[in-house]
């Protein structure tokens, strides 16, 4: 229809007519006699003086904006404030899916984002940390714990807003990092939140008084399935189904909006809740997928049969409740606690039907690249640093890989061992450089304290690997290959120092992976004392080199340099090994100057 191209003319109050009555009936009658009800656009501004068109939709615009700015300050800040303890808690769920839902729950009642839940939960089930039917049942919680803040927002609570900006700026301000300044965050978000809706209520009420109006919000009542749609996608675009319930509510609140199309609204709000994740993590692995497919499962399975009984469910709850934004939340929360009852039970099935509908693929061989970088989690810097470290210990199996082929190339002159082991360098090359860069990716500015210090250790241990690999091909195998091309051996002797002193520095190595993954200060101390212990290893061989020197043994004077240098190199990287316990120590305060603080056993 010819009213098409004239959308946004009037939307922003700039058509050319004489008086804005003309234009109103237009629009009026226009809308009326077309087959779309649902062009709420066109209509806005009946009744109201053009003048003040602009005005009313920017007022609108900038009051969703902070409302969807609030949710995401409450959210960053809590995972600030309690992002560690947060993601202990999912990783410590036992089989009990009741301990699981309520985990689920709780973590996102202090959050305040189904959707960072459901991204920590994927990660640790694609790390194999998790079963798929305990995550099902941490998500089925998280889904009743996002409506807390809802239910909280939907009483007359929003003249406090300027207290809690208060607070909140105070206690951000006042603190340079770690908990209180991630509270202020979510205090600071929280009156944001209720500013925000203030204004909606403010732009909405002019918007009241407009027949038609209320004629377009109230045709969705008579089509709950294009509210529904019209909602998803709403949520999907914005990634907060929070936010798109408390602007149902406020219209709702404010009689522009009938309580039926205000259910299928929220409805459809919470199946974009569920289809943001999965499609988030469209590019991740099966196992990682699961979990968001079977939250959208369940929560279409409970859709459905509500849809089709809006109107009675409106009444029933009318008559419970008359507060229309009451309305709205109860049902928004009761819609969620009926789908973790309904489901609790069939986790189990539930999960099996989500690993057919997407099963692991066949086993292939292994391609060069990063394995767990997931760029859809940059945005959870916790579970970004997590998949940095896991990519890092990927880098560690290489190293020691190498390391063990290196002692065999030089034992038994295997130069096509000594391709692949410059084939893993270059891979492991490659893989620093991701890690970088997906390190780069990350805000600093997100990241709590502890959080900064891990990614400070992660990016220097990736660092000392890659000198590693940088040190097995450019020294250890150039040695090899010195030794090959003049045909020289080792004495029996002078083979048993070195497979001696590599054992060590492969043993340090796997040791240095457990430290990394674990700061745990014990082995650090430990990883401290074995790099003496390889110093003193070293230095005996060293001697009893030189004594086979004296003897004149013609093994030992052709490859004297040889040896030496490869003795030199496995220290050398023994010392790139062992900075994984300085770091630790350092930050525990367990060293004084280039010391560890008390006597080493």
């Amino acid at each position: 229809m010819a009213i098409w191209p004239m959308w946004p003319l009037v939307a922003f109050g700039m058509l050319p007519f004489g008086s804005s009555s003309v234009c109103a009936n237009y629009c009026h009658k226009t809308v009326i006699n077309s087959r779309w009800p649902c062009l709420p656009v066109i209509i806005l501004f009946q009744g109201l003086h053009f003048v003040n068109a602009t005005q009313l939709l920017l007022h609108m615009m900038g009051s969703v904006a902070l409302l969807y700015w609030g949710i995401r300050m409450v959210r960053t800040g809590a995972t600030r404030a309690f992002g560690a303890a947060l993601r202990r808690m999912i990783a410590a769920c036992s089989r009990s899916r009741v301990a699981a839902l309520t985990t689920g729950a709780t973590i996102t009642a202090v959050i305040q984002s189904s959707m960072a839940t459901s991204l920590l939960t994927s990660a640790l089930i694609g790390r194999g940390q998790l079963s798929l039917s305990v995550g099902l049942a941490i998500m089925l919680g998280a889904n009743v714990g996002t409506t807390l803040a809802a239910q909280i927002l939907s009483f007359d609570v929003k003249a406090v807003w300027a207290v809690l900006v208060f607070v909140g700026v105070a206690l951000h301000t006042a603190s340079e990092a770690g908990k209180l300044k991630g509270l202020g965050r979510m205090a600071i978000g929280l009156g944001l939140i209720m500013l925000g809706l203030t204004h909606i209520d403010l732009a909405v009420t002019p918007l009241t008084q407009s027949a038609a109006f209320k004629m377009v919000l109230g045709s969705m009542s008579g089509a709950p399935v294009i509210a529904v749609l019209v909602a998803a996608l709403i949520t999907w675009a914005v990634h907060s189904s929070l936010s798109v319930v408390l602007i149902v509510m406020a219209l709702a609140a404010a009689g522009a909006l009938p309580i039926p199309a205000a259910l299928a609204l929220v409805l459809g709000a919470n199946l974009g809740g569920a289809f943001t994740p999965y499609v988030e993590q469209s590019a991740a692995a099966p196992a990682v997928r699961r979990l968001p497919l079977g939250n959208l499962i369940v929560r279409l399975v409970v859709a459905l049969p509500l849809l089709a009984v809006l109107g009675p469910v409106a009444g029933g709850l009318g008559l419970m409740e008359s507060a229309p934004a009451r309305v709205v939340i109860n049902f928004h929360t009761a819609y969620n606690v009926l789908a973790a009852i309904l489901a609790l039970p069939f986790c189990d099935a539930l999960a099996n039907l989500c690993s057919r509908l997407l099963p692991d693929p066949p086993q292939q061989a292994e391609t060069v690249g990063p394995r767990y970088l997931d760029e859809n989690v940059l945005d959870q810097p916790p579970v970004a640093l997590a998949d940095a470290l896991r990519e890092v210990l990927h880098v560690g199996d290489k190293i020691e890989v190498m390391l063990r082929n290196a002692i065999l190339v030089l034992e038994n002159d295997d130069q096509k061992l000594m391709k692949q082991v410059a084939s893993a360098d270059d891979e492991v090359d490659t893989l620093y450089e991701a890690i970088k860069h997906y390190l780069m990716q990350i805000s600093r500015s997100e990241l709590s304290e502890d959080e900064a210090q891990r990614y400070v250790d992660i990016l220097a241990f990736a660092t000392n690997l890659e000198h590693m690999g940088d040190i097995i091909d450019k020294n250890l195998m150039e040695l090899a290959a010195k030794k090959i091309k003049n045909q020289l051996s080792f004495s029996a002797e002078g083979i048993a120092d070195i497979r001696r002193v590599h054992a060590h520095v492969v043993s340090n190595l796997r040791l240095a992976l457990n430290i990394f993954t674990t700061g745990n200060i014990t082995l650090a101390r430990r990883l401290i004392a074995e790099k003496v212990a390889l110093r003193d290893i070293e230095r005996v061989a060293a001697d009893k080199h030189f004594a086979r020197l004296r003897e004149g043994r013609i093994e030992t004077v052709q490859t004297s340099s040889i040896h030496l240098d490869v003795l030199r190199d496995l220290k050398r990287i023994n010392s790139h090994i062992t900075s994984v316990a300085y770091q630790i120590l350092d930050a525990a305060g367990e060293l004084q100057g280039s010391r560890l603080k008390g006597d080493l056993e």
